[in-house]
């Protein structure tokens, strides 16, 4: 039976009910890899639901995180440090009074969030879009985005990958793509 889970996702600690795919049992503390209304994330696990409790769940726990994938989280870390810096400066640049308070970027290189305390002018609209082309195109992370939903290459995880996958790799291993995870 597959098991409901309370985790704490998001820059904010939002707090939802996520199904986990398998049915393993994720201790409290776990850090996990969720898929929720705008996209990967990373969460910890709080704790197990009762299987009484029924409700509608904020999205699904895919596995816990990996060492492949606190190497991603520290690269993600150093460029949302560098994109906050970057976003600074154009606002100064452009004399415009916003105050902007963090950034996220989610597990799957998706989305960028910029959050602004109180009033934001139009005109930052423009340059946080900016930064986001920006900053997804340093990174890379729409390649990796396509691995996280199909996989490294085309058959992967089969004998006839063509990328020679089977070993569990990260991003197929997100996807469900890989033999060796399922």
């Amino acid at each position: 039976m597959l098991t409901t889970h309370l985790v704490r996702i998001g820059l904010f600690g939002h707090v939802g009910r996520f199904r986990a795919v398998d049915p393993m049992r994720h201790p409290r503390a776990s850090r996990v890899v969720c898929r929720t209304r705008r996209g990967l994330e990373v969460g910890e696990v709080l704790a197990e639901e009762p299987e009484s409790v029924v409700g509608e769940c904020d999205g699904t726990l895919l596995r816990r995180v990996t060492v492949e994938d606190d190497l991603l989280l520290a690269r993600l870390q150093r460029n949302r440090e560098e994109a906050l810096e970057a976003c600074v400066r154009k606002l100064n640049e452009h004399s415009l009074e916003a105050t902007l308070m963090d950034i996220e970027h989610l597990f799957d290189g998706q989305s960028i969030y910029f959050y602004f305390l109180g009033e934001v002018p139009p005109d930052v609209e423009a340059i946080t879009s900016e930064l986001s082309e920006v900053y997804e195109t340093k990174v890379r992370f729409r390649q990796f985005s396509k691995n996280v939903v199909a996989g490294c290459g085309p058959d992967c995880g089969s004998e006839n990958a063509v990328n020679g996958c089977g070993s569990a790799c990260g991003s197929c291993a997100v996807s469900g793509a890989c033999a060796a995870t399922k």
